[in-house]
């Protein structure tokens, strides 16, 4: 959002910027991949290990590589399949070690298989994804500067 001349915007408007990591090619149907993602996190440059996942009909997700319940870096080795939530079948992604079954499109964990997950950890974090021209972005939050407008600014 654009602040007006004499406004004030209160907060930072949180946009999304997107990343090409790979082709739609190189992801195999039902089978995750394991990639780094170039984010800036409290202000800071970050590099992200996510993985990604590709569903039938093309459809890609990432979510953090790292298992909530062990803390190791596993999460594109993970089961892909689905399951009805509420009359709705879901994509979903289960954790190669204990089995924890997660929502590829929220990062919910469905199924906790009697683990629980590491202090500070919950469900799975997300980003959104999508494919254009065969190349998979990957969008990351990030502040935009000419979002914040302070009063009597013009923009």
């Amino acid at each position: 959002m654009i602040g007006t001349a004499g406004s004030a915007v209160a907060d930072a408007t949180t946009a999304v910027e997107h990343r090409a990591i790979c082709a739609l090619t190189d992801l195999t149907p039902e089978r995750g991949a394991a990639a780094l993602l170039d984010e800036t996190i409290n202000g800071e440059p970050h590099r992200t290990q996510i993985a990604l996942v590709r569903v039938v009909g093309d459809t890609v997700f990432a979510v953090q590589q790292r298992d909530p319940v062990t803390g190791a870096n596993v999460m594109a080795r993970g089961l892909v399949g689905s399951r009805l939530v509420d009359g709705v079948e879901v994509p979903t992604l289960a954790s190669p070690l204990h089995k924890q079954v997660y929502d590829l499109r929220t990062g919910e964990c469905l199924d906790a298989a009697g683990k629980e997950p590491l202090p500070g950890e919950g469900g799975l974090r997300t980003w959104p994804v999508r494919v254009v021209d065969g190349v998979v972005e990957v969008g990351t939050p990030s502040v935009a500067p000419a979002a914040v407008a302070t009063e009597g600014s013009a923009s």
